[in-house]
């Protein structure tokens, strides 16, 4: 079994070996046993369910929430000379016809549906006439209530084994707490389900995070270094998607905005755009991303704060897909907070988390929904936290979901590359702040008690004598804005808590141990850039080493104009992981060429004699050496 899996992955995909976790979840199903496999986006989720269909007989369905998601997945393996097809609403009568008629003359290996098709009397009926082999659950997350993207159409999939009591059922997702994976299980009604949990780490992505500080500016900053390269900005609101659009398009960057609030014509030209190349940066809401298998994302930013680290995962994971360096910058405001916290308790429900929306639609109590509004908010004060901690973030995450991160620097975040400074004295500074709120008698926000500190002249401190107070002025040789950012650090590390409306301020029991100088807080100093150059992660340079980028650039145009020739997405034709290992290897024949990473026999025998051709010229032109 393990040999027919592992040529497998060679014929059809150029893969040599297995990936952590992928041979378990491929020996489930070719066993016949139900699984719930959480690996992380890039970890050769797909894989798990595509290899296994190629070996077994009959034919494997998987289910997918989004037409342009089964529609990329569809045209990659087809790409590999896999045979797989899809049925969903965008077909032409022609086109659904001659999906089923494939079906029906056994010609398939794999059949993509939607929730609601898979369940629908008609098909369920006709589907069990087959041979299934067995039915993968793609982002099973949806199912459960508990999760980041809830989706009611995917509570119906519990009748499934009902339906097919002898098919073996796997559900596949790429970020699921402990929680989340027993609610899928139950939901579905998996018969002793091997769980099968990889890594939530994801090395090659590089994490940073600022507080928002001209945030074109800083976002600017991010594309300049990626000039050409694929890229997403999300944003919380869609006037920010529309705002962030016009000022980029202004300064001549590739860009185009996705929301909910644009027509669907819109949205997909745009999105079609983002995937083919035309545009190098989508800028979005978080309605964007599931569907897109784009794997050639060097950065994603998100110029607000996520809602929760589960989001943060989802959404920063859409980057490095190839299992090269990408950044991930995060730039957030206390206001942010402040936004989620308002849109999760929104008694009328417009806004809220997809979550409590499922609640209501299942018709479970107030109670049941209140039990929901307190997990979306101790979710999004884990989020704060984590923006305004100073601790390693890839540790931060990982713990997170349960996991531990052994190392002592990781080398590809802020704190551990040493882009950020910790004020030395601390534990003073914070006694000064929280000194400055029982001062203020714990009855104002955040921006006013800097202003305080600062030693302000304005009119409202004069007014209420507050410039009388010990603790006016005590952080006069700072700005505003420093201390403002130390004031949510506080916040974030649990030293403070906002209340109300207006964000009042309040010393936690906490905050108290601080004043007692039993606890000690971390404070970060002001970036100052012009100083403190950023450091290059390890991971960045390491993926380079032995490439020509000269070369690197000569075949990504190359892969851009027979992506066009064949109207399909770039990275579909190879990845960019692939481009780099061509132009480190440098083949001269067929042969050679075979022994890329990620280039297989249906590959080869369509791109190999174009991409070696390319090859040789370049490296005679350029007197390189061939075959290394």
């Amino acid at each position: 079994m393990v040999e027919r899996l592992k040529k497998a992955l060679g014929q059809y995909w150029g893969y040599t070996e297995f990936r952590p976790l992928q041979q378990e979840a491929m020996q489930c199903l070719c066993q016949g046993r139900d699984a719930v496999v959480v690996l992380p986006t890039g970890g050769g989720k797909s894989l798990c369910f595509q290899a296994p269909a190629v070996t077994a007989s009959g034919m494997a369905v998987v289910v997918s929430p989004l037409i342009s998601l089964m529609k990329d997945q569809v045209d990659a393996l087809t790409e590999c000379g896999v045979p797989a097809a899809r049925i969903d609403s965008s077909l032409t009568p022609d086109e659904r016809d001659t999906a089923l008629d494939r079906v029906r003359k056994r010609q398939l290996k794999l059949l993509y549906i939607s929730p609601e098709r898979l369940v629908s009397d008609g098909f369920s009926k006709f589907l069990q006439t087959l041979d299934l082999s067995f039915i993968a659950i793609d982002e099973a997350h949806c199912i459960s209530m508990w999760g980041h993207d809830f989706r009611p159409e995917y509570r119906q999939l519990g009748s499934l084994r009902q339906i097919f009591p002898k098919v073996a059922i796997g559900a596949y997702t790429a970020t699921a707490t402990e929680q989340v994976r027993r609610d899928i299980a139950e939901q579905l009604r998996l018969q002793d389900p091997t769980m099968l949990v990889g890594s939530f780490d994801r090395p090659n992505l590089i994490y940073k995070v600022r507080p928002r500080s001209g945030v074109v500016k800083q976002v600017c900053e991010v594309l300049d270094r990626y000039k050409d390269e694929s890229g997403i900005i999300y944003c919380i609101r869609r006037k920010d998607v529309e705002q962030m659009a016009e000022k980029l398009t202004a300064k001549g960057y590739r860009v185009a905005p996705y929301h909910a609030g644009m027509t669907d014509e819109a949205r997909k030209q745009n999105q079609d755009d983002f995937v083919a190349e035309k545009i190098d940066t989508i800028i979005a809401t978080v309605a964007f991303g599931m569907g897109i298998d784009k794997s050639n994302v060097r950065y994603v930013i998100h110029t607000g704060m996520p809602k929760s680290l589960e989001h943060y995962q989802q959404e920063s994971g859409r980057a490095g897909r190839d299992g090269l360096e990408a950044e991930c910058w995060l730039f957030y405001s206390g206001g942010d907070y402040g936004i989620w916290k308002s849109i999760l308790t929104d008694s009328r429900g417009a806004g809220v988390e997809p979550a409590i929306q499922g609640q209501q639609e299942q018709g479970q109590d107030a109670l049941a929904t209140s039990e929901a509004q307190d997990i979306g908010l101790a979710k999004l004060a884990r989020m704060y936290s984590y923006c305004t901690d100073a601790a390693c973030r890839r540790r931060t995450i990982l713990q997170y979901f349960g996991q531990a991160y052994k190392q002592d620097n990781c080398g590809t975040c802020d704190i551990c590359l040493g882009d950020v400074d910790l004020v030395d004295d601390a534990l003073i500074t914070a006694q000064k702040i929280l000194s400055c709120i029982l001062r203020l008698g714990q009855r104002f926000g955040g921006g006013y008690t800097a202003l305080v500190l600062t030693g302000s002249r304005d009119q409202r401190i004069l007014d209420n004598r507050h410039d009388a107070l010990s603790t006016y002025g005590l952080l006069k040789d700072y700005d505003q804005r420093t201390v403002h950012d130390w004031i949510e650090q506080l916040a974030g590390q649990g030293f403070i808590e906002k209340t109300g409306e207006y964000n009042v301020l309040s010393v936690t029991e906490k905050g108290w141990r601080v004043i007692r100088e039993e606890l000690t807080p971390r404070l970060l100093k002001p970036v100052e850039k012009a100083q403190k150059p950023e450091r290059k992660a390890k991971v960045a340079a390491e993926s380079w080493e032995g490439v020509d980028k000269g070369l690197f650039e000569a075949l990504r145009r190359l892969r851009t104009s027979l992506a066009s020739e064949r109207h399909v997405p770039a990275y579909i034709i190879f990845g960019d992981a692939a481009l780099r290992d061509m132009a480190r290897r440098r083949p001269s024949t067929l042969q050679r060429f075979l022994n890329v990473r990620g280039v297989g026999e249906t590959k080869c025998e369509q791109y190999g004699r174009i991409m070696v051709e390319k090859i040789r010229a370049y490296c005679l032109d350029h007197a390189l050496e061939l075959d290394r």
